[in-house]
């Protein structure tokens, strides 16, 4: 019998960025330093594998603080938080550690800034995505408004039109992002922009690792999970760069193996919250059902690296 050939093409960079990096480090350091249990408001970043891979060590992930007993060791997610959720831990005497990515925390500082110089604030962003709920909860209620399309960013309507200014979720897309920037500031021409671009450098060096190989594929798969925004952008960027078909998966066995036929070519890449070792399982079972050449397609070098708090860096 012969075994049918596939060839597949790595998107590189992929994966892991600095944030996240830091954020699991953070509760495994946590760990190290106070015993289990540590708590985790939220999903730490989003994604099974690495949630339950902490759970096995100890972490206990909430929804809520008032999940959390005294006494114990509070994670805050690399998504950011609210500024009432500080509040409220330090009100019950809770010792938290804050595991926002510097990158979402830079944004924050913009979005105080821009308040504290009287500017409404457009927020480019996905409604109830938690980095935005934190970023939202960094000024007063009235002072930002969330703008998720090009139809939004042509009807939104700010009190002073002159005063306004804009920053943006880390994880979007690029191009679309571009778009709805390009439109507010032909509608508001006075418009305050972020000093460097909000979205983070690992989102936009995955994405351009997609369209660099997507034209060429079959079948475009992106190993993440469905809460993940940047992995979601994966998926969307590949089919707007010409590949038939593209999916997110949380694992290997999510792969719709039977679509592929002799002599296709699968793109692979993986979102910024998906542990390499993920990859390496849809290679191997890649490597169970064909004769598989790999190719990495590599658009750039990543040596981001985000220091831990003072309180674990000792």
């Amino acid at each position: 019998m012969t075994i049918p050939s596939l060839s597949i093409m790595l998107a590189g960079p992929r994966g892991f960025c600095a944030g996240v990096d830091r954020a699991i480090l953070i509760v495994e350091k946590a760990l190290e330093a106070h015993g289990a249990p540590v708590y985790v408001r939220h999903e730490i970043v989003h994604n099974r594998f690495v949630v339950e891979s902490l759970e096995a060590k100890g972490a206990i992930f909430v929804e809520e603080l008032d999940e959390v007993p005294a006494g114990v060791p509070v994670v805050f997610s690399a998504h950011g938080v609210p500024k009432s959720v500080p509040e409220e831990a330090e009100s019950r005497d809770l010792y938290y550690i804050d595991a926002t990515c510097p990158l979402v925390s830079k944004v924050h500082v913009e979005a105080e800034r821009h308040h504290s110089r009287g500017l409404q604030t457009f927020l480019i962003g996905h409604t109830d995505h938690p980095e935005v709920i934190g970023t939202m909860g960094q000024v007063p209620d009235g002072s930002m408004i969330l703008v998720e399309t090009l139809e939004d960013a042509e009807t939104v309507a700010p009190v002073n039109p002159d005063n306004v200014a804009f920053v943006t979720q880390t994880t979007l897309s690029v191009d679309d992002t571009a778009e709805i920037i390009a439109l507010l500031k032909t509608r508001f021409p006075s418009i305050a922009s972020p000093r460097k671009e909000d979205i983070c450098y690992a989102t936009t060096n995955r994405q351009a690792a997609v369209k660099a190989i997507a034209n060429k594929c079959d079948l475009m798969v992106v190993i993440g999970a469905p809460n993940s925004s940047n992995s979601k952008r994966l998926v969307e960027v590949a089919l707007k760069a010409g590949c038939a078909k593209s999916v997110l998966v949380q694992r290997a066995n999510e792969i719709p193996w039977d679509e592929l036929e002799d002599g296709s070519t699968l793109g692979i890449t993986a979102g910024a919250s998906a542990p390499e070792i993920l990859v390496e399982e849809a290679l191997d079972a890649a490597k169970r059902r064909f004769e598989v050449k790999v190719e990495e397609i590599k658009v750039a070098d990543e040596n981001v690296t985000f220091n831990l708090p003072r309180a674990l860096s000792a």
